[in-house]
């Protein structure tokens, strides 16, 4: 009978060590929750009782890391590194907050390799939100004081925690790029892999991702991938402006200008009531025009220069045929106002300089050159009014009317319109 009553004894006792060594482990998810419930509101009160539940929380954590039945259970280290991750993001003294998120950080890994039940799966993503947070504050404050490359491994951090926020994904790409504004080398690679895995995403602004992912591949000279990137984002925005800009951009710095007309007279086939896909067309032959333009100023022989100044009077008809498409659609349509004015001023503009550079013993070609100057003028002139009607404030189109008042002889309009564009902030 003695000896019954001695093993219900110990083995009562046996019960209460283990409820005991437990205790502490308990008891600091408990304090945990109370200061995640705490912690929400703005109160000061309920602010100092989370603080105090939190600390608490950290004694009851430590006693249990320590105690040999309880140091090594899965439970433990996801708690702790709840706890820490929590005591770290509260703490904003970056020397003293490193060890405790070093120690989270830690504890998080360990629980991850023991838990292999998942059953502390709740625990676990409550330090990863914790020090994605701490990880998210720091980065902020590094990106602001220009720590492009310590804000680059902070965000990277947050986005390894949380695989599948876009916004982690962004603020890491874009912390990559400045830092490559130093080391492109290093940092250019890693801003263009986040923005691919952003492009996979439903990210809200990835029309910019596309164009700050040509602009990266551009700095490294690297223009095929920089126009597969760009032509990508055009396929997902077909009516983004920069996007369809910067394609044309690329593919006549390529030489793939024909390329780009292909495409985007294959779309008015399938869209021939699109006033943008015109005006995309019309700007393509605009650039051609300029670049041989350009090229014919630059000529070392008047046969050459000739020819180059002939293929822009022709691209500049071709973009003028565009942008009235465009203007027969949406006459209030300023950007295709704008550049038809501009593209059909622009001979006239050549005509009458060439007439000024001829000597005083032709007047005879003078006063042809400058009537038929006079005439292209004033093909111009309705377009560059009307794109001045629809956009005040815009100095392109000041200044385009501009041009006209003053190669009409207009003197009185030009300054007048001298003075509003200098007015302009």
């Amino acid at each position: 009978m003695k000896i019954k009553l001695l093993i219900a004894g110990l083995l009562a006792l046996f019960s209460t060590a283990t409820f005991a060594q437990k205790g502490e482990l308990s008891n600091a998810q408990t304090e945990y929750n109370n200061y995640e419930v705490s912690s929400s509101a703005k109160i000061p009160a309920l602010v100092a009782k989370a603080n105090t539940s939190l600390d608490n929380a950290k004694t009851s954590i430590d006693k249990a890391s320590t105690n040999p039945k309880t140091a090594e259970l899965p439970q433990t280290y996801a708690v702790k590194g709840a706890i820490y991750s929590a005591l770290a993001f509260r703490d904003s003294v970056p020397t003293t907050s490193a060890p405790l998120f070093a120690t989270a950080d830690e504890a998080v890994k360990k629980a991850k390799d023991l838990d292999t039940k998942g059953e502390n799966k709740d625990w676990i993503e409550k330090a990863n939100r914790n020090l994605a947070n701490y990880k998210l504050t720091m980065g902020v404050k590094q990106y602001q004081n220009k720590e492009f490359d310590k804000a680059y491994t902070s965000f990277d951090y947050w986005r390894q925690t949380a695989p599948q926020d876009t916004n982690a994904i962004y603020y890491t790409a874009i912390a990559a790029a400045n830092a490559g504004i130093k080391d492109p080398a290093k940092y250019n690679p890693l801003a263009i892999a986040n923005y691919k895995l952003l492009t996979a995403t439903k990210y809200s602004n990835n029309a910019k991702v596309y164009m700050d992912m040509s602009t990266l591949y551009l700095i490294g000279k690297d223009t095929v991938n920089a126009l597969k990137a760009v032509g990508e984002g055009v396929s997902k925005f077909p009516t983004n402006n920069d996007l369809r800009k910067r394609e044309i951009e690329i593919a006549l710095q390529s030489g793939k200008q024909g390329d780009v007309l292909t495409k985007i007279q294959s779309a008015i086939t399938n869209d021939p009531k699109n006033k943008t896909l015109y005006y995309y067309e019309g700007l393509t032959y605009s650039q051609i025009a300029d670049e041989a333009d350009a090229a014919s100023a630059k000529a070392k022989d008047p046969a050459s220069g000739s020819t180059a100044h002939q293929t822009a009077l022709d691209n500049y008809t071709k973009a003028a045929d565009m942008y009235k498409k465009a203007i027969e659609i949406d006459p209030n349509y300023f950007e295709a106002n704008l550049n038809l004015g501009y593209v059909l001023v622009r001979p006239a503009i050549d005509a009458y300089n060439a007439a000024n550079k001829l000597p005083a013993n032709k007047q005879k070609e003078y006063d042809a050159a400058i009537a038929k100057a006079g005439a292209q003028f004033s093909v111009a002139k309705p377009y560059l009014l009307k794109a001045v009607e629809l956009r005040p404030d815009s100095k392109d189109a000041l200044t385009n009317l501009l041009s006209y008042y003053r190669g009409t002889k207009d003197n009185a309009n030009a300054a007048k319109l001298k003075q509003q564009i200098d007015a302009l902030k």
